[in-house]
């Protein structure tokens, strides 16, 4: 093992050579990682500027032309030995998530999941998604009408903290099946996953340089790489969001969200409290609560009030924090000092105002530096922070209500809607509980993982959670740009040589009243 080893598979030459696909003007201009789940200096990455994001994108432009022109299965095939690859040096790339995100191993694992599941899947279904496809003409048979999709030429991605392989890399996935080039910007905070994946792409025969990682922060390069790109895609706070937004409209450029959450969890009166409430532990808890898409707020009916607590808090109670690179650990840690102190202020700020807590409710300076118990509030109040605030943490607030109506009606009573879950007996009731509910996905007797991982269908949030879909048919053909080719024959559309518009008006009323009738006309 090298002497500069960090983990069993990750050691400081090879975190130097994951940072050598950036290109910097300046190379000894570098910023800190922190390793989280020891406060230590993981690695440096270069500190990119804006001109640094305008030289990446030129060069990722003169590689898409000739990606785009090859075959749609060429490109499939790189996405399934990428898939292959991911599986078989996942030891390496868990090692770095959890190194720097400070994860669990068996939530780091879920990413290896979520890109395997991601890339098959469009390399599967891409040639069927971006197929030219006969569409119905004006003149019926005199006129034949084509749809194309054509790549929009250089997709931005920028991508969070919290699923560093994941969101790193997988909205990439499909953009780049279409025939884009990519300039991505991962975290500062973690961006060796994303770098390893795009080493992996080009292994697996992606051209190389069609791919550019650009490191550094993002009030520093976010604007740049707007202004460089045909289509954004950003994962990040509701707050960012709204900016990018804007910078995107004056840019005239589409661009894709997902935005912020306080998703909720309603557990109906003919629930299996067991599974229930081992459903409420991963949807609270899994990935230290830093999960888009995990449980804030659970609402728990009068009859089954007292059993849920106790056994939820019991079971939260009995779970394993570690700071192992291995699958020991039921939960890791947070990431950084700033969502600690998030977490902390939210539980205090409760506390002072009359919340109770059923469990946890401390940091763990024992275990590392940004280690916080997995905690439950009850008695939260709309005055108090958490209430309505996402504090992307290992922190829930438990309501007691007395019926259906009144937890939909809670659940619903918020500016966000990303994902929710409902835990039911009754599979029918369910769904239409879901139905109710005003979020972008819902999970029945499941926390997420259901409707994240069935890749066939849209994923994305209503309200302030977002706007646009990853996944399915929309999470490809959106980074493509859509023409219709329309070809007339023998008649074309209007008033025909020989006829007086108003004789033209006449017959073309008559053919409108009869076409009324004819199905799928």
């Amino acid at each position: 093992m090298n002497s500069a080893a960090i983990s069993p598979h990750v050691n400081a030459s090879r975190l130097k050579s994951l940072t050598r696909r950036v290109q910097a003007a300046d190379p000894d201009d570098v910023l800190e990682v922190t390793n989280a789940m020891t406060g230590d200096v993981l690695g440096t990455i270069p500190h990119c500027t804006p001109a640094d994001v305008a030289a990446a994108a030129q060069r990722a432009r003169g590689v898409q032309k000739a990606w785009a022109a090859q075959p749609v299965d060429e490109r499939a095939a790189v996405l399934m030995r990428f898939h292959d690859l991911v599986l078989a040096r996942q030891d390496e790339v868990l090692d770095l998530i959890q190194l720097e995100n400070g994860k669990a191993r068996r939530h780091a694992f879920e990413e290896i999941l979520d890109v395997c599941l991601a890339s098959r899947y469009y390399a599967r279904t891409a040639a069927h998604y971006l197929r030219p496809k006969r569409r119905k003409g004006v003149q019926l048979a005199l006129t034949k009408v084509w749809e194309l999709h054509h790549p929009k030429g250089l997709v931005g991605v920028i991508s969070p903290w919290n699923y560093p392989l994941t969101l790193g890399i997988s909205d990439a996935l499909p953009a780049l099946v279409a025939g884009n080039a990519v300039l991505t910007k991962p975290d500062v905070q973690t961006p060796f996953a994303a770098l390893w994946a795009v080493e992996l792409l080009e292994e697996a025969g992606m051209p190389p340089g069609l791919v550019q990682v650009v490191t550094g922060r993002g009030s520093e390069l976010g604007t740049p790489i707007i202004e460089n790109s045909d289509f954004l895609m950003f994962t990040g706070s509701t707050a960012v969001g709204r900016t990018v937004a804007a910078q995107a409209g004056e840019h005239l450029i589409d661009c894709s969200m997902e935005l912020g959450g306080k998703n909720a969890l309603l557990v109906l009166d003919d629930a299996d409290i067991d599974k229930a409430v081992a459903g409420a532990v991963r949807a609270c808890f899994s990935n230290t609560g830093q999960l888009c898409i995990s449980t804030e707020r659970i609402y728990v009916p009068d009859v089954l009030w007292n059993e849920f607590t106790a056994k939820f808090a019991a079971a939260t109670l009995a779970m394993t924090l570690s700071a192992g690179i291995d699958y020991s650990g039921d939960m890791g840690s947070l990431v950084s000092q700033k969502q600690l102190d998030t977490v902390a202020s939210h539980v205090e700020d409760a506390v002072a105002k009359g919340a109770r807590v059923l469990a946890g409710g401390r940091a763990r300076p024992d275990l590392g530096p940004f280690f916080y118990e997995p905690t439950i509030l009850t008695d939260v109040e709309d005055t108090m922070t958490v209430y309505d605030h996402e504090t992307f943490g290992p922190l829930v607030s438990l309501y007691r209500v007395t019926d259906e109506d009144q937890a939909i009606a809670q659940a619903n009573d918020s500016e966000y809607g990303l994902n929710f879950s409902v835990w039911t007996s009754d599979e029918q009731r369910g769904y239409r509980v879901a139905a109710r509910l005003q979020t972008g996905t819902v999970n029945v007797n499941d926390a997420y993982a259901a409707a994240w991982g069935s890749m066939d269908a849209p994923m994305g949030g209503m309200k302030a959670s977002g706007m646009g879909r990853r996944h399915g048919e929309h999470g490809i053909v959106k980074y493509t740009e859509s023409q219709t080719i329309a070809i007339e024959r023998l008649l074309p559309v209007g008033v025909p040589d020989g006829m007086n518009a108003r004789r033209y008006a006449q017959v073309a009323s008559r053919a409108l009243r009869l076409l009324k009738w004819v199905p799928g006309v």
